[in-house]
């Protein structure tokens, strides 16, 4: 669904990508992980056109991803931010709804909030919750209505970023369990950016280790505990001590 190849950016003459290589299937949850700043968000962007890369090419379906196929790309995606990121105005169905309400055509009002009902239910939201306002909402709750909104569209591709931030064990957990029961049950193709090795272990079907600007490391969730690869090591086991250095 999506290959990156060769994928490069600096700023200011400093490289964050330096050719990444990578590749998410239909069907599966590539988690990409790697330390603050090695550059997971800038992949993301540059995946999404918000950032233009330097060097190298993002395919979407095979075909390099430029302007005759970005607005079908842009069409099929959907993503959690980091933050929920609702709009503060609008009542819960109606951030859900947004982007069916502002397509062109737009969804009629009444199946529009049929299928935020229906999206809400599915990560576990009653019908009680579409009329109120996120500032009502616990930030689990957010989460869920985030993650509603990423599907109501449809999308082939979904992007989480972060998905577990800010929330205790157990919200990060049920998030999880619905981000793994959703990537599973509609067949998308899903990329997620995250450092809670909790969190990697419970969604992931592959993943790949972002290190200095490079893919360092990708494999099965399963081989995590095993490879014997020092960054990776590391990383799994948060230690101080080896070859990342602390940032920040």
């Amino acid at each position: 669904m999506i290959a990156l190849e060769g994928l490069c950016k600096s700023f200011g003459g400093a490289p964050v990508l330096r050719g990444v290589d990578l590749v998410a299937e239909r069907g599966e949850n590539l988690v990409v992980i790697g330390a603050s700043g090695s550059g997971k968000s800038v992949l993301l962007k540059c995946i999404l056109g918000l950032i233009t890369p330097d060097a190298g090419m993002v395919r979407w379906k095979g075909a390099a991803l430029g302007p005759d196929n970005r607005a079908d790309f842009l069409a099929r995606f959907g993503m959690l931010f980091q933050g929920a990121a609702l709009f503060d105005s609008m009542p819960v169905w109606r951030n859900v709804a947004f982007r069916l309400l502002n397509a062109r055509p737009a969804l009629p009002v009444t199946e529009a909030r049929a299928r935020a009902l229906d999206c809400l239910a599915r990560v576990g939201l009653s019908e009680r919750v579409a009329d109120l306002y996120p500032a009502e909402l616990s930030g689990g709750m957010q989460k869920r209505v985030g993650l509603a909104r990423a599907i109501a569209a449809g999308p082939e591709v979904l992007f989480f970023d972060e998905p577990t931030t800010g929330l205790d064990p157990v919200m990060a957990g049920v998030i999880d369990r619905l981000i793994a029961d959703i990537v599973r049950d509609l067949g998308v193709c899903a990329i997620t950016i995250t450092h809670d090795m909790a969190s990697v272990r419970r969604i992931a079907d592959r993943v790949a280790l972002l290190h200095e600007g490079r893919i360092r490391w990708r494999g099965d969730v399963a081989a995590l505990g095993s490879d014997p690869d020092p960054v990776l090591r590391q990383f799994v086991a948060g230690s101080p001590e080896g070859p990342i250095a602390p940032t920040g």
